[in-house]
Protein backbone atom coordinates (compact mmCIF):
# COMPACT_ATOMS: atom_id res chain seq x y z
CA UNK A 1 0.00 0.00 0.00
CA UNK A 2 1.41 3.36 -1.03
CA UNK A 3 0.05 6.65 0.23
CA UNK A 4 1.02 10.07 -1.11
CA UNK A 5 0.60 12.92 1.32
CA UNK A 6 1.02 16.65 0.98
CA UNK A 7 0.73 17.93 4.51
CA UNK A 8 2.30 20.44 6.79
CA UNK A 9 5.40 19.03 8.37
CA UNK A 10 5.19 19.41 12.17
CA UNK A 11 7.93 21.74 13.36
CA UNK A 12 9.59 21.80 16.73
CA UNK A 13 12.51 23.42 18.44
CA UNK A 14 14.45 20.24 17.58
CA UNK A 15 13.79 20.47 13.84
CA UNK A 16 16.88 19.60 11.80
CA UNK A 17 18.27 22.28 9.55
CA UNK A 18 20.76 25.10 9.62
CA UNK A 19 21.83 24.97 13.27
CA UNK A 20 22.41 28.63 14.18
CA UNK A 21 23.31 29.64 17.70
CA UNK A 22 20.51 31.73 19.13
CA UNK A 23 21.32 35.42 19.55
CA UNK A 24 18.96 37.56 21.61
CA UNK A 25 18.68 41.36 21.82
CA UNK A 26 20.81 42.84 24.55
CA UNK A 27 18.90 46.10 24.86
CA UNK A 28 15.39 46.35 26.28
CA UNK A 29 12.90 47.32 23.57
CA UNK A 30 15.30 46.60 20.72
CA UNK A 31 13.63 44.69 17.90
CA UNK A 32 15.25 41.40 17.07
CA UNK A 33 15.48 39.84 13.64
CA UNK A 34 13.85 36.43 13.45
CA UNK A 35 15.68 34.20 10.94
CA UNK A 36 13.86 31.82 8.61
CA UNK A 37 16.46 30.87 6.02
CA UNK A 38 19.58 31.83 4.12
CA UNK A 39 19.24 32.28 0.34
CA UNK A 40 21.61 33.11 -2.52
CA UNK A 41 21.70 36.60 -4.01
CA UNK A 42 22.38 40.15 -2.86
CA UNK A 43 19.23 41.85 -4.13
CA UNK A 44 16.73 43.22 -1.61
CA UNK A 45 13.56 41.12 -1.47
CA UNK A 46 10.33 41.78 0.37
CA UNK A 47 7.84 38.94 0.78
CA UNK A 48 4.99 40.71 2.61
CA UNK A 49 3.45 40.32 6.05
CA UNK A 50 3.53 36.57 6.39
CA UNK A 51 6.01 36.11 9.23
CA UNK A 52 5.79 35.52 12.98
CA UNK A 53 3.02 37.70 14.45
CA UNK A 54 2.20 38.93 10.95
CA UNK A 55 5.60 40.56 10.56
CA UNK A 56 6.94 41.73 7.22
CA UNK A 57 9.39 39.23 5.77
CA UNK A 58 12.41 40.59 3.90
CA UNK A 59 16.10 39.94 3.27
CA UNK A 60 19.27 41.30 4.81
CA UNK A 61 22.22 40.65 2.50
CA UNK A 62 25.96 40.46 2.90
CA UNK A 63 27.85 39.99 -0.32
CA UNK A 64 26.14 37.37 -2.46
CA UNK A 65 24.04 35.67 0.24
CA UNK A 66 21.12 36.92 2.31
CA UNK A 67 19.18 36.04 5.43
CA UNK A 68 15.39 36.03 5.28
CA UNK A 69 14.08 37.71 8.42
CA UNK A 70 11.20 39.52 10.06
CA UNK A 71 11.10 41.90 13.03
CA UNK A 72 10.08 40.50 16.40
CA UNK A 73 9.42 42.61 19.52
CA UNK A 74 10.72 40.13 22.09
CA UNK A 75 13.82 38.06 22.66
CA UNK A 76 11.97 34.73 22.67
CA UNK A 77 9.30 33.23 20.45
CA UNK A 78 7.02 30.75 22.16
CA UNK A 79 6.74 27.36 20.44
CA UNK A 80 3.07 27.79 19.57
CA UNK A 81 1.27 26.26 16.63
CA UNK A 82 0.61 29.63 14.99
CA UNK A 83 4.31 30.48 15.11
CA UNK A 84 5.29 27.09 13.67
CA UNK A 85 2.72 27.61 10.90
CA UNK A 86 4.10 31.06 10.07
CA UNK A 87 7.66 29.75 10.01
CA UNK A 88 6.69 26.89 7.71
CA UNK A 89 4.64 29.23 5.51
CA UNK A 90 7.66 31.43 4.88
CA UNK A 91 9.79 28.41 3.95
CA UNK A 92 7.09 27.24 1.55
CA UNK A 93 7.10 30.64 -0.15
CA UNK A 94 10.89 30.64 -0.39
CA UNK A 95 10.89 27.15 -1.87
CA UNK A 96 8.66 28.36 -4.68
CA UNK A 97 11.24 31.04 -5.49
CA UNK A 98 14.35 28.84 -5.46
CA UNK A 99 17.07 27.43 -3.22
CA UNK A 100 17.26 28.02 0.53
CA UNK A 101 18.99 26.82 3.66
CA UNK A 102 16.25 26.51 6.28
CA UNK A 103 16.97 27.79 9.78
CA UNK A 104 15.65 25.94 12.81
CA UNK A 105 12.64 27.45 14.60
CA UNK A 106 13.27 30.18 17.17
CA UNK A 107 16.56 31.76 16.05
CA UNK A 108 16.75 35.52 16.72
CA UNK A 109 19.57 37.96 16.01
CA UNK A 110 20.14 41.44 17.43
CA UNK A 111 19.68 43.46 14.26
CA UNK A 112 20.89 44.02 10.69
CA UNK A 113 24.52 44.49 11.70
CA UNK A 114 24.54 41.25 13.66
CA UNK A 115 22.84 39.36 10.80
CA UNK A 116 25.42 40.62 8.29
CA UNK A 117 28.25 39.65 10.63
CA UNK A 118 26.86 36.11 10.87
CA UNK A 119 26.63 35.85 7.07
CA UNK A 120 30.10 37.29 6.59
CA UNK A 121 31.78 34.92 9.04
CA UNK A 122 30.03 31.90 7.54
CA UNK A 123 30.06 32.88 3.87
CA UNK A 124 32.13 29.92 2.69
CA UNK A 125 30.12 27.31 4.60
CA UNK A 126 26.81 28.81 3.48
CA UNK A 127 27.78 28.79 -0.19
CA UNK A 128 29.05 25.22 0.06
CA UNK A 129 25.71 24.11 1.47
CA UNK A 130 23.74 26.10 -1.10
CA UNK A 131 25.69 24.34 -3.83
CA UNK A 132 24.89 20.97 -2.26
CA UNK A 133 21.12 21.51 -2.31
CA UNK A 134 20.90 23.66 -5.45
CA UNK A 135 17.84 22.77 -7.53
CA UNK A 136 16.69 20.15 -5.04
CA UNK A 137 13.98 19.60 -2.43
CA UNK A 138 13.49 17.11 0.35
CA UNK A 139 11.00 14.25 0.15
CA UNK A 140 10.10 12.02 3.06
CA UNK A 141 9.38 8.29 2.87
CA UNK A 142 8.17 6.16 5.75
CA UNK A 143 7.49 2.45 5.59
CA UNK A 144 5.71 0.63 8.41
CA UNK A 145 4.51 -2.87 9.16
CA UNK A 146 0.73 -2.74 8.72
CA UNK A 147 -0.01 -5.58 11.12
CA UNK A 148 -2.06 -5.78 14.35
CA UNK A 149 0.78 -7.15 16.49
CA UNK A 150 4.40 -6.70 15.41
CA UNK A 151 5.73 -9.33 17.82
CA UNK A 152 3.35 -12.00 16.54
CA UNK A 153 4.15 -11.04 12.95
CA UNK A 154 7.90 -11.39 13.50
CA UNK A 155 7.38 -14.69 15.35
CA UNK A 156 5.25 -16.00 12.48
CA UNK A 157 7.77 -15.03 9.79
CA UNK A 158 10.94 -16.16 11.58
CA UNK A 159 11.20 -19.82 12.53
CA UNK A 160 14.14 -19.38 14.90
CA UNK A 161 12.19 -16.98 17.12
CA UNK A 162 9.07 -19.10 16.94
CA UNK A 163 10.96 -22.24 18.00
CA UNK A 164 12.65 -20.42 20.90
CA UNK A 165 9.31 -19.09 22.13
CA UNK A 166 7.53 -22.43 21.75
CA UNK A 167 10.24 -24.31 23.63
CA UNK A 168 9.85 -21.97 26.57
CA UNK A 169 6.07 -22.09 26.52
CA UNK A 170 5.99 -25.89 26.27
CA UNK A 171 8.33 -26.39 29.21
CA UNK A 172 6.82 -27.31 32.55
CA UNK A 173 8.41 -24.43 34.39
CA UNK A 174 7.30 -20.87 34.84
CA UNK A 175 8.99 -18.33 32.57
CA UNK A 176 11.71 -16.40 34.34
CA UNK A 177 12.70 -12.79 33.81
CA UNK A 178 15.84 -14.01 32.03
CA UNK A 179 13.67 -16.05 29.63
CA UNK A 180 11.63 -12.98 28.75
CA UNK A 181 14.77 -10.88 28.31
CA UNK A 182 16.28 -13.46 25.96
CA UNK A 183 13.13 -13.64 23.81
CA UNK A 184 13.00 -9.86 23.76
CA UNK A 185 16.64 -9.70 22.71
CA UNK A 186 16.05 -12.12 19.85
CA UNK A 187 12.99 -10.17 18.75
CA UNK A 188 14.88 -6.85 18.67
CA UNK A 189 17.80 -8.40 16.81
CA UNK A 190 15.57 -9.92 14.12
CA UNK A 191 13.48 -6.75 13.89
CA UNK A 192 16.57 -4.63 13.25
CA UNK A 193 17.98 -7.10 10.72
CA UNK A 194 14.68 -7.00 8.83
CA UNK A 195 14.71 -3.20 8.90
CA UNK A 196 18.23 -3.15 7.49
CA UNK A 197 17.40 -5.56 4.66
CA UNK A 198 14.16 -3.79 3.74
CA UNK A 199 15.82 -0.38 3.84
CA UNK A 200 18.64 -1.49 1.57
CA UNK A 201 16.09 -2.86 -0.88
CA UNK A 202 14.18 0.44 -1.00
CA UNK A 203 17.37 2.48 -1.26
CA UNK A 204 18.43 0.46 -4.30
CA UNK A 205 15.13 1.27 -5.99
CA UNK A 206 15.50 4.99 -5.25
CA UNK A 207 19.25 5.36 -5.80
CA UNK A 208 18.96 6.70 -9.34
CA UNK A 209 16.06 8.99 -8.44
CA UNK A 210 17.73 10.81 -5.54
CA UNK A 211 20.90 12.81 -5.09
CA UNK A 212 21.17 11.66 -1.48
CA UNK A 213 19.23 9.45 0.92
CA UNK A 214 19.44 9.87 4.67
CA UNK A 215 18.21 7.35 7.23
CA UNK A 216 16.39 8.82 10.21
CA UNK A 217 15.61 7.08 13.48
CA UNK A 218 12.46 4.95 13.47
CA UNK A 219 9.92 6.49 15.82
CA UNK A 220 7.79 3.44 16.59
CA UNK A 221 8.34 -0.30 16.85
CA UNK A 222 6.24 -0.89 13.75
CA UNK A 223 8.20 1.57 11.63
CA UNK A 224 10.47 -0.16 9.15
CA UNK A 225 12.29 2.91 7.84
CA UNK A 226 12.14 6.69 7.90
CA UNK A 227 14.03 8.14 4.95
CA UNK A 228 14.76 11.69 3.83
CA UNK A 229 15.51 11.97 0.13
CA UNK A 230 17.17 14.87 -1.66
CA UNK A 231 15.46 15.04 -5.04
CA UNK A 232 15.94 17.31 -8.05
CA UNK A 233 12.96 19.56 -8.65
CA UNK A 234 12.63 18.13 -12.16
CA UNK A 235 12.73 14.51 -10.97
CA UNK A 236 9.68 14.46 -8.71
CA UNK A 237 7.69 12.13 -10.97
CA UNK A 238 10.65 9.78 -11.26
CA UNK A 239 10.99 9.72 -7.48
CA UNK A 240 7.31 8.84 -7.08
CA UNK A 241 7.68 6.11 -9.69
CA UNK A 242 10.64 4.77 -7.71
CA UNK A 243 8.52 4.61 -4.54
CA UNK A 244 5.83 2.61 -6.33
CA UNK A 245 8.46 0.34 -7.85
CA UNK A 246 9.97 -0.31 -4.41
CA UNK A 247 6.53 -0.93 -2.89
CA UNK A 248 5.73 -3.51 -5.56
CA UNK A 249 8.30 -5.86 -4.00
CA UNK A 250 6.53 -5.82 -0.63
CA UNK A 251 3.27 -7.52 0.35
CA UNK A 252 0.20 -6.04 2.04
CA UNK A 253 1.85 -6.24 5.45
CA UNK A 254 3.79 -3.08 4.58
CA UNK A 255 2.47 0.46 4.19
CA UNK A 256 4.41 3.10 2.22
CA UNK A 257 3.79 6.78 2.95
CA UNK A 258 5.73 9.49 1.11
CA UNK A 259 5.35 13.23 1.54
CA UNK A 260 6.76 16.58 0.50
CA UNK A 261 8.29 18.53 -1.02
CA UNK A 262 9.94 20.21 1.96
CA UNK A 263 12.82 22.57 2.49
CA UNK A 264 15.96 20.39 2.77
CA UNK A 265 16.22 20.38 6.58
CA UNK A 266 17.90 16.99 6.79
CA UNK A 267 20.58 17.84 4.23
CA UNK A 268 21.79 21.12 5.67
CA UNK A 269 24.78 20.39 7.87
CA UNK A 270 25.67 23.89 8.85
CA UNK A 271 26.85 25.14 12.22
CA UNK A 272 27.09 28.89 12.13
CA UNK A 273 29.42 30.51 14.63
CA UNK A 274 27.35 33.40 15.91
Amino acid sequence: MVERRKQRRPQSSRTRGAEMEKITPRMSGLKGKYLYAVVPGAQQRIYGRMGINGGKVYTIADGDIAAVVSDVPSEKIRPERRHFAAHQGVLKKLMADGDLLPVTFGVISNGPKSVRAILSRNNSAVKKQLKRISGKVEMGLRVAWDVPNIFEYIVTTHAELRLARDELLQSNRQLTQDDRIEIGRMFEQILNLDREQHTEQVERALATRCSEIKRNRCRTEKEVMNLSCLVGRGLMQEFEAGVFEAASHFDDNFAFDFNGPWAPHNFVELEIDA
